[in-house]
């Protein structure tokens, strides 16, 4: 009856929710919860093929959603979080909303997005089969702190699954050390050539996991992903499974995987990524990926990542969360040769993290290349990112809290496109904006 009386107000909270406006994405499943603390331990029976599960600072949302559309492309049920709603109280939203009144649900394959500080709880209620870990990035400091804090979180969370299977990010130590586990089997993708130029970038993760040294690197791709190696306890970059070799980044990005031609019309070197680890959690439970090419030429990309909108001219818009989100985004703005406005609006609120200092880490100097037209700041905190930009020597040419006016102004310019770059909670609020303005997708 609890699990009954659960399902019964989960559904009808998603109801009122939708009615109101709202996205209805973790708090039915919230009050469900108090009423059937083990409604998440259902999925565990529902489920006859598998569990995926993804985590990992960046790419956990494009990565989830994806692996979800390839395998419903192969005629399975599928049941998947994709609002990127991925605390327990989100799964259990999912789950409810998949089920019948009865609460019952058959499904062949659960792909669900769990937030990293949140891996050991949603592991007390399901058991992957797969785990995915795209990267590990400095992410909202007041919430997570240092990096090695959330490895330590993750491997809790990865003792807890007896024989469980690791899709990792071969390019990322700090993915990497989770393949030592006793645990687990572990699986590495990576990109085995250098593609980018070898920049000053941050090194967020440039210390051996294992002795704590620094790491040397044959060549990085950003951040702390690349061809690693620790000449003190002989760390290193392991062998690839899912190897992306002859990477063209013109429109459309083109590389191969285990030999294999893809293509995509999205922008992103780190979208790559994303593609790759789906291909290589595809390959892992046994299914075919000789379709995967075709996949790609129908995906588009979730909302906010390099999503285009149509108006008098293209406006792009790209989530970028965190230093290596935001450096990532900078460098695919200046790969467009096109005369271009940028906005950026950075938000504060809870789902950011309070701590902003985060922007001193972003190389927005890089912002300010030869087709840059203007600069508008705006969020919530648009004078700490504007003071950012004072210190960086790039003059702002508009300051406002007002992301319509920034809109506006920008496709009243003589630029060929627009580039907008947003923190979390800042990414609805403006979707809402551009539809209002009339830009389709």
């Amino acid at each position: 009856m609890r699990k009954l009386l659960a399902v019964w107000i989960g559904k009808l909270l998603t109801i009122v929710g939708k009615m109101m406006g709202k996205k209805s994405s973790s708090s039915p499943g919230e009050y469900a919860l108090r009423i059937c603390p083990d409604l998440v331990r259902e999925l565990n029976k529902c489920v006859s093929k598998g569990i995926i599960v993804t985590c990992g600072t960046n790419g956990k949302t494009t990565t989830n959603n994806l692996m979800a559309t390839a395998l419903e492309a192969k005629g399975y049920k599928v049941v998947c979080n994709r609002l990127g709603a991925n605390m327990l109280n989100g799964v259990a939203t999912t789950l409810l909303q998949e089920m019948n009144i009865f609460g019952g649900l058959r499904a062949d394959y659960a792909c669900l997005e769990i937030d990293e500080a949140y891996t050991p709880i949603v592991f007390d209620h399901i058991t992957p089969d797969v785990m995915v870990i795209t990267n590990l990035f400095r992410d909202q400091l007041d919430r997570y702190g240092e990096i090695d804090i959330t490895s330590d979180i993750i491997r809790r969370a990865i003792r807890k699954v007896p024989d469980l299977k690791l899709v990792l990010n071969g390019d990322d130590p700090l993915c990497v050390q989770f393949g030592r586990e006793k645990n687990v089997t572990a699986y590495y993708y990576g990109i085995s050539e250098q593609v980018l130029p070898q920049l000053d970038d941050t090194k967020e993760g440039r210390f051996c996991p294992v002795c704590g040294d620094e790491q040397t690197y044959n060549y990085y791709h950003y951040s702390q992903l690349g061809d690693f190696y620790c000449s003190s306890c002989g760390f290193r970059r392991p062998k690839i499974d899912f190897e992306v070799l002859n990477v063209s980044l013109d429109t459309p990005m083109k590389f191969t995987v285990n030999k294999q031609q893809m293509s995509i019309n999205y922008k992103g070197f780190y979208n790559i990524y994303n593609l790759v680890a789906v291909y290589g959690a595809l390959n892992v439970i046994g299914e075919s990926t000789s379709d995967f090419g075709a996949l790609l030429s129908g995906y588009k990309p979730q909302i906010g990542r390099m999503e285009e909108y149509t108006f008098n001219k293209p406006v792009i818009l790209s989530l970028s969360k965190n230093p290596a989100g935001f450096n990532q985004a900078i460098a695919t703005v200046n790969t467009d040769k096109r005369k271009k406005d940028v906005i950026i609006a950075i938000n504060d609120k809870a789902n950011d993290g309070r701590d902003v200092s985060w922007l001193w880490d972003v190389d927005f100097d890089k912002i300010a290349d030869e087709n840059l037209n203007t600069l508008t700041t705006t969020g919530i905190r648009v004078y700490d990112i504007s003071l950012r930009f004072k210190y960086a020597d790039i003059k702002v040419d508009s300051i406002t809290h007002d992301m319509s006016d920034a809109v506006l102004a920008a496709l009243d310019t003589d630029s060929e496109v627009v580039y907008v770059l947003v923190n979390y909670t800042a990414l609805y609020s403006t979707e809402a904006v551009l539809k209002k303005l009339g830009g389709e997708v």
